[in-house]
């Protein structure tokens, strides 16, 4: 394999803006070839299982990356039983021919400051980079506050590194848009439009196939302020 692979795990339930900005972020700052989407079939720090099938998760993150380049989507932690480790998934793309090396694990700020719980730490981090994306004015600093240990390993986006370096963590000053899935779900819930927070095909998906308890004629109503 060559270039290098931007990998955004996630349950997608579902996939939203927030997403997408998060992707194009990573790979503009890193100079990343593509990037891989890769829902879960069993997130490990989720109380309850997603709300919808992995059938439709993996249908709508296809949708939503439709014509955005550089972007794919895998089944790779849906085909494999019992809990989706970032560990394992990273092992899959090594026996597929990706080295540590090219390999960018994208996720927030947030879900990072939480690394230390993570199955398989700190081994995990040596299985790719891991590119932290945060809002603007947030430094490496806070992003490990709850780990210094790993200070060392932290590097500024611009420091791209060459194949074969040890990975590090790179901090990515973005400005995503403010959603979660959890906010697209409450909305739904509302019969409230949902076009600012998701792609228009994934909205359409959503209200034809009645996810997240949705009616048909909710997209009708959302069609005249969809905004994608």
């Amino acid at each position: 394999m060559t270039g290098r692979l931007g990998v955004l795990g996630g349950t997608f339930d579902p996939v939203h803006f927030g997403h997408l900005d998060a992707a194009a972020a990573a790979r503009a700052a890193l100079a990343l070839h593509d990037v891989l989407f890769v829902p879960s079939h069993a997130p490990p720090h989720r109380p309850s299982d997603p709300h919808s099938t992995a059938f439709h998760r993996v249908a709508l993150v296809a949708l939503a990356i439709s014509g955005v380049p550089a972007c794919s989507v895998s089944d790779v932690e849906l085909l494999r039983d019992g809990r989706s480790y970032t560990a394992d998934t990273l092992r899959a793309l090594h026996s597929a021919g990706w080295a540590p090396s090219q390999l960018f694990f994208i996720l927030g700020a947030d879900a990072f400051a939480e690394i230390a719980t993570w199955h398989e730490f700190p081994e995990v981090l040596d299985a790719a980079h891991f590119a932290v994306i945060a809002r603007p004015g947030t430094t490496i600093e806070a992003a490990l506050a709850r780990t210094p240990d790993l200070q060392s390993r932290a590097r500024p986006a611009s420091a791209v590194p060459e194949a074969g370096n040890r990975t590090g963590i790179f901090l990515v000053e973005a400005m995503t848009r403010d959603i979660s899935s959890t906010m697209v779900r409450r909305r739904l819930a509302a019969r409230q439009s949902i076009s600012d927070l998701v792609p228009s095909a994934v909205a359409r998906h959503i209200a034809q196939h009645h996810l997240y308890g949705t009616e048909d004629d909710l997209h009708g109503h959302d069609e005249d302020t969809r905004n994608s």
